[in-house]
């Protein structure tokens, strides 16, 4: 059996972070024009970026994670060429208190634009106090429930991997679905999400699958999680857990339930390609999950590795896209205002092409996969621009 209160303890601390190009013109660039230089500002003005991150936190590995979105965002700023974006950092030691202080701070000094900070107390923190400066704050956390007004979140949420996973599901004849969650805060929210997706398509929520987030709670709910989709006449079983969570038991259990993947489709709110020895997982196999544009990302991920000696960590693309996007519109002579960030093309990014919402949201292209033989096989690729459907 698994160690779930290890598991749990992991978990909690990823949770924490929830509320967590190379092109550099608007969206309809082609990708694989990645990595050329932007040129010189067209302008003549370089535009001020406070970036914003936790150098100084208390938690452990904070440092890591604002040392490699700051190299990320210079990487764009390099890449942007010279002229177009000056980048001034400001520590924040992950506390909300302190990021509305630097943000005050980063007005004072003349930034045009606030990114970060890392955590959604600390971003709503920092957005509230420049909100009378007509400064926008686009952070790096996923957390919709902050969004709105001179704040954007840049992590990719719940809402839009949930759209483009039913999006494809509803094309491929799986409409009805149960949702396995854990009975925590998160587990609600990622629930909710999956219903509010579920409009916008053709499949339809028929049941749910919630459990107490313990190795005796998943065990004991497994076997009424497994009648009901049985019973509700599912089609596929939406889990939103990962692999540092509940994840790996239910993909034990739920088949030796009688759930079996090849006749129920299993799906991921998740990714399932952190770890390999989740694509192992013999429930999982021939289950989909979303993720971003693996060219893209491979391609930022070897200019990273080549810029800095190290690999790049998960969120440093969003300092990058953040850059990225601030930048191009530098470039065209336009402010980074929130008329500008939301145009419809959007922005091509680090891990494919995105667009920010009049409402604080994002919209990001991601791919579907889906776990042939224990790795990762691409059955629908993300799309390139906002043209075409998947969104």
């Amino acid at each position: 059996m698994f160690n779930l209160l290890e598991i749990a303890r992991k978990g909690m601390r990823a949770l924490v972070g929830f509320g967590a190009v190379v092109g550099l013109a608007a969206c309809d660039v082609d990708l694989s024009q990645v990595g050329l230089p932007g040129g010189e500002n067209a302008s003549g003005d370089s535009v001020t970026v406070a970036l914003l991150v936790p150098y100084g936190s208390a938690s452990a590995g904070d440092d890591a994670v604002a040392r490699s979105l700051e190299n990320a965002a210079r990487l764009a700023a390099k890449d942007l060429g010279k002229g177009s974006v000056n980048i001034k950092v400001y520590n924040t030691a992950g506390q909300a208190g302190i990021a509305a202080e630097m943000a005050d701070k980063a007005a004072a000094d003349g930034a045009d634009v606030i990114l970060g900070p890392l955590r959604a107390d600390a971003a709503n923190a920092a957005a509230v106090a420049v909100a009378d400066n007509n400064l926008n704050v686009l952070a790096f956390s996923n957390n919709t429930s902050i969004a709105g007004g001179n704040l954007f979140v840049l992590g990719n949420t719940f809402d839009n991997i949930a759209s483009r996973l039913l999006s494809y599901a509803g094309s491929q004849g799986r409409t009805r679905i149960v949702v396995v969650y854990p009975n925590t805060p998160v587990g609600q929210i990622a629930r909710s999400s999956i219903v509010r997706a579920s409009a916008g398509t053709s499949v339809s929520v028929v049941g749910d699958g919630a459990f107490d987030f313990s190795e005796e709670g998943i065990v004991e709910a497994v076997p009424k999680i497994a009648s009901t989709i049985q019973s509700s006449g599912a089609t596929a079983v939406m889990m939103t857990s990962d692999s540092t969570g509940a994840l790996p038991i239910l993909a034990q259990l739920l088949p030796e339930q009688g759930v079996n993947p090849s006749v129920t489709k299993y799906l991921g709110l998740a990714r399932w390609d952190i770890f390999q020895q989740t694509l192992a997982l013999p429930g999982l196999q021939g289950g989909w999950f979303a993720l971003p544009d693996p060219s893209a990302s491979a391609q930022f991920k070897s200019r990273y590795e080549a810029a800095y000696g190290s690999a790049p960590h998960l969120l440093a693309a969003l300092a990058y896209d953040g850059v990225a996007a601030i930048g191009s519109l530098s470039s065209r002579g336009r402010a980074p205002s929130s008329a500008n960030l939301t145009q419809n093309s959007g922005f091509a990014g680090a891990n494919g092409v995105f667009r920010l919402r009049p409402n604080g949201t994002i919209q990001r292209a991601l791919a579907i996969a889906q776990v042939t033989n224990s790795q990762v096989q691409i059955i629908d690729p993300a799309p390139k621009n906002f043209r075409r459907g998947g969104f």
